[in-house]
């Protein structure tokens, strides 16, 4: 059952408004993501995923992270929409956070934007932040979803929302 979508309030965008199949949109804010208390990624060029009831995922170019931050390990998945995921160890700060990074290596055409794009788990790291705002992780531990002061919900993730 479809949740009662909460209002956008001035600068916000609703996750209710994103589409299904999701899109990509470009980004140019600022985005950094941060483990065992040192910066492992920065970029001002990044790529979010929007999907309806989800807050965007975020998605930066491999070039974005230091130098040995990212480790891949075994293991893949399957999304309907984008191909086929390989999985990262993220590397920071003397700390390993596991498999808390994907990437699409040979994504589908309409995703062709995010080969070597990297998405972080931000409930796996320090934090990740968007221009400034720390962000919140989607609920439910098994999305990818960067939840800032820009979105309105509710969000795929709280329990009961499995079939929205």
């Amino acid at each position: 059952m479809r949740p009662t979508p909460e209002r956008p309030g001035p600068g916000q965008e609703s996750v209710w408004d994103y589409p299904r199949p999701p899109a990509l949109d470009r980004s140019e804010e600022h985005v950094e993501v941060w483990l065992g208390g040192e910066r492992v990624a920065d970029t001002t060029t990044s790529w979010r995923v929007l999907e309806t009831s989800h807050p965007p995922t975020y998605y930066l170019p491999r070039s974005a992270f230091v130098a040995g931050a990212l480790r891949p390990v075994a293991g893949t998945t399957h999304c309907e929409w984008k191909g086929e995921a390989a999985y990262l160890d993220l590397v920071g700060g003397g700390r390993t956070a596991a498999r808390a990074a994907w990437t699409y290596p040979t994504p589908v055409p309409a995703f062709a934007d995010l080969l070597d794009a990297v998405a972080v788990m931000p409930g796996l790291v320090d934090r990740c932040v968007v221009d400034g705002e720390v962000v919140a992780a989607q609920p439910g531990g098994f999305y990818g979803g960067w939840i800032t002061s820009r979105v309105a919900g509710p969000f795929k993730g709280i329990p009961g929302s499995w079939g929205w």
